[in-house]
């Protein structure tokens, strides 16, 4: 396990790990570029609810060290994303940077399965609310699941009386629901924002216009 990672404006995934680790020597003793690695990332819940892995990664590419001048450009990208912790000993022969440079990617998550061209993940934009999610999906779940409960009104034939209500997923694009306690099964429901959120502030504005429509 890396102890931090993040994505250089190329495409290419920048990981701290221990300077003992089986995938830092193995890296340090490849022939340039000739040492296959893969990445497997796994998305689980940050809340109680039945089937709670919401999706899985795989970054299949070529695993080499950060040497050089490159060193100083990457720990500092890791510094600006992860302040603290191990980074602040990255200097020490006790921690190495690797680089994967990445060359498949296939997600199977909550909207499907499918390969992503590893020049999207380098155009990607990181959701302005993963910083937040967690602790914003376990407030909703622990303080205001009645109202997380009320959005059983905007599902129309699929809704009625004594589903279970629990948030699942939470994006600048909208929230994901999952209900149980009907004779379906537990399923998902995605209720979208009136328009993209860049903040807190406006998930205020939007959660609050989505449970206004659900009241009415």
């Amino acid at each position: 396990m890396p102890a931090a990672r993040t994505v250089t404006p190329d495409g290419d995934v920048i990981l701290l790990v221990p300077g003992e680790s089986a995938a830092a020597r193995a890296a340090a003793h490849a022939q340039d570029d000739d040492l296959t690695a893969v990445i497997e990332i796994t998305d689980v819940a940050p809340v109680s609810v039945p089937h709670r892995i919401r999706g899985r990664a795989r970054l299949t590419g070529w695993l080499t060290p950060v040497r050089g001048d490159d060193r100083a450009a990457c720990a500092a990208l890791l510094a600006e994303r992860h302040p603290v912790g191990e980074l602040l000993g990255v200097g020490d022969c006790a921690w190495r940077l690797l680089r994967l440079e990445v060359g498949e990617i296939s997600v199977d998550d909550l909207w499907g399965a499918e390969l992503v061209d590893p020049e999207d993940l380098a155009a990607a934009e990181p959701d302005p609310m993963v910083a937040h999610e967690t602790e914003l999906l376990q407030h909703l779940h622990a303080a205001h699941g009645d109202r997380i409960g009320e959005l059983c009104g905007l599902l129309g034939p699929r809704g009625g009386d004594g589903l279970t209500a629990v948030p699942l997923a939470l994006d600048r694009l909208g929230l994901r629901v999952r209900f149980s306690g009907g004779p379906a099964g537990p399923f998902d429901a995605r209720f979208d924002f009136p328009e993209p959120v860049t903040d807190v502030c406006g998930l205020r504005r939007a959660m609050r216009a989505l449970f206004s429509a659900a009241g009415r």
